[in-house]
């Protein structure tokens, strides 16, 4: 997710089929092999990320023959290993400026992608079966009258304000301390554990409160509606600690490490075309997250389905 503050560092982890390598220290065993047609790309844990990651790599291996290497690395370490050619590509960035600018602008290590296609926001949501018996909690400045109903045992005898994974910087606690609300960030611990708790609050139809994003396919299975936050302008997220601001809407971008751009062939050509829609996003990731298909099934799957869009991303 998009992050303005600095990430706790992860390592990179190489994704096979028999367990996992720290990627920390080495590149990728494929990258740049003497003769071979290898890509690595970077995969975020998010399953958004995840599919925009399973469909390139299935086109690139069985369109245009290719050996797919896929990286699992938080989003400020994978501008690092970009830099440094240990991954080729980044499918999905949702901004992150110190890099840019040091990257980019500065050392043009890396090279700008063009955007994705997909739009991306964060936000405060609640259920919507809740908004609908209880419409001023849409409005932050309503949520303190809520907050009790928000309690759970992990929130200190305050509302609960769910977050994923804590590697995701967000804005939110200083949001709650500098808007004077009565909550508790509360991380589930990854995408996967804030579904799981946000399916079972649904289930039991009890009221939360959640750090969201979208696009995300869990929209479809449990409906939720934004909390309107002070409004965002430019530059109102300049400093962390001061923070009383919405999130913006952040169109999302990849980036090429750049030597990979210049040489990469009709791999990076290939790269640089891929853009798809939000609707086809949340059509591999439900397909991946919920019908529990691989991600090389759900490609496959939305492959034969929409030959006429990904075909011009090889011409």
């Amino acid at each position: 997710m998009r992050v303005r503050t600095t990430a706790a560092v992860a390592s990179l982890v190489l994704l096979t089929g028999c367990g996992a390598a720290d990627m920390t220290q080495q590149a990728s065993p494929f990258a740049g092999a003497q003769g071979s047609k290898t890509v690595t790309l970077s995969v975020q844990s998010w399953v958004g990320a995840q599919a925009n990651v399973a469909v390139a790599q299935y086109l690139l291996e069985h369109e245009l023959g290719y050996r797919v290497d896929t990286v699992q690395v938080d989003e400020v370490p994978a501008w690092d290993a970009l830099s440094q050619g240990r991954v080729d590509a980044i499918l999905e960035d949702w901004g992150h400026p110190e890099q840019e600018q040091r990257y980019v602008d500065d050392k043009k290590t890396i090279t700008r992608g063009g955007e994705l296609g997909v739009t991306g926001h964060i936000g405060w949501y609640v259920p919507t079966y809740f908004a609908q018996q209880h419409p001023d909690v849409t409005n932050w400045k309503n949520l303190n009258k809520y907050a009790g109903l928000m309690r759970t045992a992990e929130s200190g005898g305050k509302g609960q304000l769910m977050d994923g994974s804590p590697s995701y910087v967000t804005n939110d606690k200083a949001l709650v301390a500098n808007l004077d609300l009565d909550y508790q960030v509360v991380f589930a611990g990854s995408e996967a554990a804030q579904i799981t708790q946000i399916r079972q609050f649904a289930k039991e139809k009890k009221p939360f409160l959640t750090y969201w994003y979208a696009p995300q396919w869990l929209f479809k299975k449990v409906p939720m509606t934004e909390v309107k936050l002070p409004a965002y302008k430019e530059g109102c997220d300049a400093d962390p600690a001061k923070v009383a601001c919405a999130y913006p809407h952040t169109p999302l971008e990849k980036y090429l490490n750049s030597d990979f751009a210049r040489s990469g062939g009709k791999a990076a050509a290939f790269l640089k075309k891929f853009r798809w829609t939000t609707e086809d996003q949340n059509e591999v990731a439900l397909m991946i997250a919920d019908q529990k298909l691989t991600p090389e099934q759900a490609a496959e799957k939305w492959v034969e389905g929409h030959e006429s869009t990904w075909r011009a991303w090889l011409s």
